[in-house]
């Protein structure tokens, strides 16, 4: 089985803002559109116009209407790898393909090494990793590592696709390691979440839970409140996705 490093000098990942994503998909296609020609590519779409549509997608959004008491708010919810510090996936791999980088504390997959046994999706209790048919290898989300350490293009567009793309800037990226970051002081700002801590798998990723909204009466609109992993909206998908 493949061994995690024992530390890493970074820990890159993505916040995002459950606030302010309007479930646009912007993200899930600029995601597919950079993968195709990019690092991992190719995506390929299996039978597109056919009854048996196959493909990979690194990201999705699912929305959900969440009740409460005196109403109910539309969510939108984008899924992709958290870039675990402590992977199932990357410790369930027979071959080494699953692997986290100590630089970064990306997770990655090499697929010249890949098998195709789907251990590491059966591991993921976040349903990150997707099998593509064509190849017959596991693909997931790199951070758009081709882009974020690419210096022939512009610094400031040194970002997931994803997070270049998103026109309500719900998607933020950067080093959440360091306590002074941008990132990591937004986070502690807005109270930002992990999936499923009670896992242990400690995910990078980080979810900002929606604010508490008022009317133009003053009064409050329903709230998704309480929104830690145990209850309310964020504790509502822990479960469903624990049901995979």
């Amino acid at each position: 089985m493949t061994c995690l490093p024992a530390s890493t000098e970074k820990k890159l990942g993505l916040v995002i803002d459950l606030d302010t994503c309007v479930g646009c998909q912007a993200c899930v296609t600029s995601c597919k559109e950079w993968n195709t020609g990019g690092e991992m590519a190719p995506l390929t779409d299996v039978d597109p116009y056919g009854g048996d549509v196959d493909g990979v997608w690194f990201n999705r959004v699912h929305s959900y209407e969440h009740q409460t008491e005196s109403g109910s708010s539309t969510v939108h919810f984008p899924r992709s790898c958290l870039h675990c510090e402590k992977p199932a996936c990357v410790t369930v791999c027979p071959t080494g393909a699953s692997y986290k980088r100590s630089s970064d504390g990306i997770v990655l997959i090499d697929e010249s090494k890949c098998i195709g046994c789907k251990l590491c999706s059966w591991a993921c209790p976040y349903g990150a990793r997707e099998f593509d048919t064509s190849v017959g290898v596991m693909k997931k989300c790199t951070l758009c590592i081709d882009r974020i350490y690419n210096e022939n293009i512009a610094e400031e567009d040194r970002v997931p696709a994803c997070v270049a793309a998103c026109p309500t800037s719900a998607r933020h990226f950067g080093d959440l390691g360091d306590p002074d970051s941008a990132i990591s002081q937004l986070v502690d700002r807005r109270s930002g979440v992990e999936l499923m801590p009670e896992l242990g798998y400690k995910p990078t990723n980080r979810y900002l839970p929606p604010r508490e909204r008022t009317s133009n009466f003053g009064s409050a609109a329903p709230a998704l409140q309480p929104l830690q992993a145990e209850g309310g909206f964020l504790g509502w998908v822990d479960r469903m996705l624990s049901r995979q």
